[in-house]
């Protein structure tokens, strides 16, 4: 296992709630985080290149606002907060404008894949291609490439992102960070086709959590109450699922199981769901005007079809849980003829909310993902799992960013 990318000399920073807490009682000043924050980034970019543009001046001049706002005694729930966003247009998203309204600093944008990259599990920072914090000859996972990157190397406890197929969740697993993608259409979002929708990742479930209150208006907190129900399935009923990252993910559920925060039950039927690859392309690529073509009616009954079969599973437990992805993470030379987001872009079509937990590490010494999928408008039942979840973690070494 390649030693992890790391941005500090052996004292983790906090997470995005403790920083928010210290800041608020003025036992931290945010401009003296921010500058923490752009010293780990200028520490890490040149291996890690996980962000396209660094704005030090105007995020050290936002900082020094916050505490004069918090001097003002004004209430800003994750005050001083250094975070990035994804892309060059990341500071124009709802959930950014949410964020810095609540208090946090933007540091920086974070990169997205390259023009003329044909996958999208990639990214391409100021510096060069960005890098997996664990192994720097393996991707991070796309499309929100530099924000998994930047949040699990500690450069920030938070980073913005849009998940249209999988462009959250595939790279925190592979990052082994926590990401949310929320339910499609409940949040802004620009995509035309409405497959998008917003998302973060962060280091702790805690820290989504504080970001879906800022966001949503919406509680993950309160006492945890009876353990959800949860259906296992490794492939969907059609994905073509490694041996690894079945097991790693597999084993992760069955710790949640053991550790009473989900009791597994067993559907009438096997997840059992039409393979969404065909509808997804077609829908994705298809413009306004195509809107009665036979390729888009073949997709919507695909779509429909595989709606009323994920209704009638969440009619019989409250979670489903799969591996995030069916491989582990690819080099950089590209994924070959498979399709790393076979187990999330279903969900993309169906709109439910989703999360990838770290599940563990694979042999290469790559982290793998647990993926949590709820009923519509269930974003607060996954933080509240992905939080209890971190209790029970067993990982088999290291966090990236972490002290070794």
């Amino acid at each position: 296992m390649t030693a992890p990318v790391t941005a500090h000399d052996g004292v983790p920073p906090l997470s995005a709630v403790r920083t928010a807490e210290g800041v608020r009682a003025r036992e931290l000043r945010a401009v003296d985080v921010v500058a923490d924050a752009l010293t780990r980034i200028a520490r890490a970019e040149p291996t890690l290149c996980s962000f396209v543009e660094v704005w030090a001046e105007d995020a050290l001049r936002w900082a020094a606002e916050v505490d004069v706002r918090v001097a003002r005694g004004e209430w800003l729930p994750l005050a001083g907060v250094p975070i990035g966003v994804k892309g060059r247009g990341g500071l124009r998203s709802a959930a950014a404008r949410a964020l810095v309204a609540a208090g946090c600093v933007p540091v920086g944008a974070t990169s997205v894949p390259g023009p003329g990259t044909p996958w999208q599990t990639w990214g391409l920072g100021a510096g060069g291609r960005t890098v997996n914090p664990w192994r720097a000859d393996r991707t991070p996972g796309g499309s929100s490439a530099g924000s998994a990157a930047a949040v699990a190397a500690g450069l920030v406890p938070m980073a913005t992102g849009t998940d249209g197929a999988g462009s959250v969740r595939i790279p925190a697993a592979w990052c082994g960070v926590v990401g949310l993608k929320a339910t499609n259409g409940r949040l802004p979002s620009p995509d035309r086709t409405g497959l998008a929708a917003p998302g973060v990742l962060a280091r702790h479930a805690s820290d989504a959590a504080a970001y879906w209150r800022c966001v949503a208006g919406e509680t993950a907190e309160g006492a945890y109450g009876p353990p959800p129900t949860a259906v296992w399935s490794a492939d969907l009923g059609f994905a073509d699922t490694d041996t690894e990252p079945a097991a790693v993910a597999h084993r992760a559920a069955l710790r949640l199981a053991d550790a009473g925060l989900v009791r597994l039950v067993r559907p009438s039927a096997p997840p059992r769901l039409a393979d969404p690859v065909s509808a997804w392309s077609a829908l994705r690529s298809a413009p306004a005007s195509d809107a009665g073509t036979a390729p888009l009616g073949a997709a919507r009954e695909l779509r429909a079809e595989n709606d009323r079969r994920l209704a009638a599973l969440l009619t019989e437990a409250d979670l489903i849980l799969t591996p995030t992805t069916p491989n582990a993470p690819h080099g950089h030379e590209g994924p070959g003829d498979r399709y790393s987001t076979a187990l999330t872009w279903a969900f993309n079509l169906s709109g439910h909310p989703a999360t990838s937990i770290p599940a563990g590490f694979g042999a290469d010494g790559c982290p793998l993902g647990l993926h949590l999928v709820a009923r519509h408008g269930e974003e607060a039942l996954l933080l509240r799992v992905a939080q209890a979840a971190e209790a029970v973690r067993d990982h088999p070494g290291p966090r990236a960013g972490d002290p070794a």
